[in-house]
């Protein structure tokens, strides 16, 4: 296979994020094609039976078979991992096979893994239920309690896995604080960036050891395609990832590498755009007399607007979450079903990231699998909705929620 390292033997040092999300790739073809060739085979013809025996041992770089790499696979991880700036990158079928191939590669029988009780409702199963059943024993920890992560480190602990801003709360969690709690125990810290997308930080610039993505989300940006990623060590990749990865089949498709590809050319336009909107509609939200809280980093009642204004380059992000007013748990399912069968323009969507704008109900579709007790102790209660916010005018998603706000 190719290497997951390898660069562009002409593009210069120093370049910075816009021009990396636009230049970062393999080297072209002997056809010169300005935008990234999309290589749709499942296997190579070798140039000769010693090359290709070296090929498969890993003594030689070369392309031998779908499963074990592809150039435009290659080329998404190359310009991921600049952005991410990391050495390297591995890309994966989706989010959630991302973190399953991470878990597979770092984890044993006997280790202990301490994770944020915010995380992706999927993400929260994968570790405390699925993983359980192999023996691997985890600790969910309050996202932003830097005393109760470091009270759950045991002798055994191999990983902690943060998610900030939190889904769908928008909690956000001293990335540096934690990568020194996990260094002090021997352990490694994961950050799932999904949210803030290296446009806006970079958790590796913090500490972190590993980056974990769904591509599906705001790498992409158009709501297109399914994709995941790893961004790590170049050792770490290669002699941890890749081995469990080839024997998996937890792959990324070349056409869905070569759509996420070009999604990145526009990440940082529409992350600095899209953040915008929100803010003006977080604001807007505040007032309205239905509304009891809203969750966003930016605005100044956020518990840690201070430290995502400093880890988030100043900007809250493109997600935020609303809790309409209610007397009872019952009372706050119907509200907020109401507003969400009253929209005319906007899209009822578990989906994020895409240029039009996406609501959804937590309690009863990404935390659905949770307990009652688990969603409460996330915060998630009856009355929230989530808003990932597109590239509409922000007066139309003004108005359409208010369809629903305005008649409860």
């Amino acid at each position: 296979m190719s290497s997951k390292t390898s660069r562009e033997k002409s593009r210069p040092e120093g370049l910075r994020l816009q021009t990396l999300a636009v230049r970062a790739a393999v080297e072209r073809s002997q056809y010169g094609e300005n935008s990234e060739a999309l290589y749709l085979t499942s296997g190579y013809v070798q140039p000769s039976a010693e090359i290709s025996a070296r090929r498969f041992a890993g003594e030689e770089e070369g392309y031998t078979y779908g499963r074990s790499g592809n150039p435009t696979v290659t080329s998404f991880e190359q310009r991921l991992a600049a952005l991410e700036g990391t050495e390297a990158c591995m890309a994966t079928s989706s989010g959630m096979s991302a973190i399953m191939l991470m878990c597979f590669s770092l984890l044993k029988a006997g280790d202990h893994v301490v994770y944020s009780q915010s995380l992706f409702g999927s993400t929260i199963k994968l570790i405390g239920s699925e993983f359980a059943r192999f023996g691997v024993e985890s600790t969910a920890v309050p996202q932003t309690d830097l005393a109760a992560w470091k009270q759950a480190v045991r002798p055994n602990t191999r990983l902690l896995f943060a998610e900030t801003p939190t889904n769908p709360l928008t909690e956000v969690c001293d990335i540096a604080a934690l990568a020194d709690i996990a260094h002090n125990a021997g352990a490694l810290l994961a950050v799932d960036n999904c949210f803030a997308t290296p446009a806006l930080q970079r958790p590796v610039d913090m500490g972190a050891d590993i980056v974990m993505h769904s591509g599906t989300k705001y790498l992409d940006g158009q709501g297109r395609v399914m994709a995941g990623a790893l961004c790590a060590s170049e050792k770490m990749v290669l002699e941890k990832f890749l081995p469990v990865q080839k024997n998996s089949g937890m792959v990324l498709s070349p056409f869905n590498a070569w759509v996420v590809l070009k999604g990145l050319e526009t990440l940082d336009l529409r992350m600095r755009a899209q953040s915008a909107l929100t803010h003006e509609l977080a604001l807007w939200l505040q007032q309205h007399p239905a509304v009891a809280r809203v969750h966003y980093p930016a605005l100044a009642d956020h518990p840690q607007h201070a430290l995502a204004m400093q880890q988030m380059s100043g900007l809250g992000g493109a997600v935020l979450s609303f809790d309409v007013k209610a007397t009872s748990p019952e009372q706050a399912r119907a509200r907020a079903f109401h507003v969400l069968d009253s929209l005319q323009t906007l899209s009822l969507c578990t989906n994020l990231g895409d240029t039009k704008t996406l609501l959804t109900h937590p309690a009863s579709t990404s935390h659905g699998k949770l307990s009652e007790a688990q969603r409460q102790a996330a915060g998630i209660g009856q009355g929230l909705i989530r808003v990932a916010v597109g590239l509409e005018h922000p007066q139309d998603v003004q108005d359409d929620l208010a369809r629903g706000l305005n008649t409860l």
